[in-house]
């Protein structure tokens, strides 16, 4: 079947177009800005045209000779996105009909039963009805929170959670949620291609568990291995004061932040579950919170953090952060990255990369490193004095002082994985890449992955010695390999 998704660069259409790949649909992604998949690894296997909603003529072109269209388009980041969205809703329904498009899947949010809506969730209400009043059949698919690493309001709930032991929060966290993991949401959109029948209507999709915010935030504390998190509700707290708390204490942008606060003043769960005459739940049920959350905690917890974008699109495995997701996505990872030319050739550069560590040391402020082994040693960690096993080449696997060998790739990459004792985990990696003139181009990235609010503090904390420790560290390793040593 051949399906067209607007939106491809999105949180939602990013995850969808692999799995409509892997069931064996062609696909053509449009994106307003398409050098935005240039990254993701489904590049080379779909059609990518530039084509913008609120254009007409560039509507009608993406959607020439397409069997079904995905409509994943929403424009929270603009002041008057209810409007544009309207605007884009009715071009693409009229265009549809034009091309002969069999059906229309979109994904919108599930709507109270009674009470006057939020903005945000007014406009989604609004656009499933154009979509479903067109001349081309609609399947609207109504979810509320959706958890997955990169999801808005997963990451505001991290953010929230990790950062702040102790929260003081409006009334609304006692409202009722309904989440659903992001894999069980492709899998109703994948599904829904391929109903058979002219099906025109619109249907609530959640996950098992009816949970309030509180309850969130408390269970994803526990998840993450968190101390239970203090949460002082107070009544004063507005929707528009609660978003820009959410603005200063998270990266989610406050023009995000602030309809999505304005829709948990609402309970969102599902009517009932009649989506299931139609799509059959996922195999093995339907995802509960925990293990969404597990999910979405092990694609940015793995050993490999710093490389974690390559294989996060595959079917199976949608819970983790993209190349095309928001920069503030995927938890924090912070980084002190260091370059130095030199000009000893690789072989040299690799040889003094492969020694360090044992009694050769580590390039940089002696005492520093001696102090903080001391102190890991205080605290039940190993410190410095397992040395490393031979003076002169690595294994993957292997102690080496603090360090565990993680990743070898003689003689251009090392990558070292931190067992002290930290409130959070650490990575160093050395890479030695030749250059043009002979010489070499030494790489050197410190990554932190902090938990809670204390390994923020930790990192914050160790900062101002960054510049002697890491930066005498790359200096010091390449004026090694041009003098010769080891």
């Amino acid at each position: 079947m051949r399906c067209v998704v607007f939106g491809a660069t999105g949180y939602i259409g990013g995850r969808l177009v692999p799995w409509l790949l892997a069931e064996g649909h062609q696909v053509r992604a449009v994106a307003r800005t398409p050098e935005k998949l240039a990254g993701v690894d489904w590049h080379g296997r779909v059609e990518v045209v530039r084509g913008d909603v609120t254009n007409p003529r560039d509507v009608v072109a993406a959607l020439a000779g397409q069997d079904v269209a995905y409509y994943l388009v929403h424009s929270l980041h603009q002041r008057d996105f209810v409007e544009v969205d309207r605007r884009a809703a009715e071009i693409l329904a009229n265009a549809a009909a034009t091309a002969g498009v069999s059906r229309i899947v979109y994904l919108g949010g599930i709507t109270p039963e009674s009470g006057e809506l939020s903005a945000h969730l007014g406009s989604r209400a609004e656009v499933g009805r154009i979509l479903l009043d067109s001349a081309v059949p609609a399947v609207v698919l109504r979810a509320a929170v959706i958890i997955g690493s990169g999801s808005a309001s997963f990451e505001m709930l991290r953010y929230l959670t990790e950062n702040l032991p102790v929260m003081i929060t409006p009334r609304w966290v006692h409202n009722r949620i309904q989440p659903i993991a992001v894999g069980d949401v492709l899998h109703y959109l994948v599904r829904a291609a391929t109903i058979e029948r002219q099906l025109n209507g619109a249907f609530d999709i959640c996950g098992p568990d009816v949970l309030t915010y509180l309850d969130m935030m408390r269970r994803y504390a526990r998840v993450a291995m968190l101390r239970r998190r203090l949460v002082v509700p107070v009544p004063v707290l507005t929707p528009w004061l609660s978003a820009q708390w959410v603005n200063l204490v998270t990266p989610v942008p406050r023009s995000i932040a602030v309809p999505l606060i304005e829709s948990l003043v609402h309970e969102v769960i599902c009517h009932d579950h009649a989506v299931e005459r139609y799509i059959p739940d996922p195999e093995g049920g339907l995802t509960g919170f925990d293990h969404a959350v597990e999910m979405a905690l092990a694609r940015t917890r793995r050993a490999d953090v710093p490389t974690r974008w390559s294989d996060a699109a595959a079917p199976g495995a949608p819970s983790g952060p993209l190349p095309t997701d928001p920069d503030w996505a995927g938890g924090t990872l912070y980084e002190d990255a260091r370059e130095q030319r030199s000009t000893a050739d690789p072989e040299t550069l690799w040889r003094i990369v492969e020694s360090i560590g044992g009694e050769q040391g580590w390039y940089s402020f002696p005492p520093a490193w001696s102090v903080r082994g001391w102190l890991d040693r205080l605290v039940g960690g190993a410190g410095l004095r397992r040395g490393r096993r031979d003076p002169r080449r690595l294994r993957v696997g292997e102690a080496l002082d603090w360090w565990r060998v993680e990743r070898l790739e003689r003689p251009t990459f090392l990558r070292l994985r931190a067992e002290m004792r930290l409130p959070g985990q650490a990575w160093l990696e050395l890479s030695v890449i030749p250059t043009d003139s002979g010489g070499s181009l030494y790489r050197q990235r410190a990554l932190f992955q902090p938990h809670g609010l204390a390994g923020h503090l930790y990192w914050k904390s160790i900062a101002p010695l960054h510049a002697v420790v890491f930066g005498g560290m790359a200096r010091n390793i390449t004026g090694a390999a041009e003098r010769g040593d080891g």
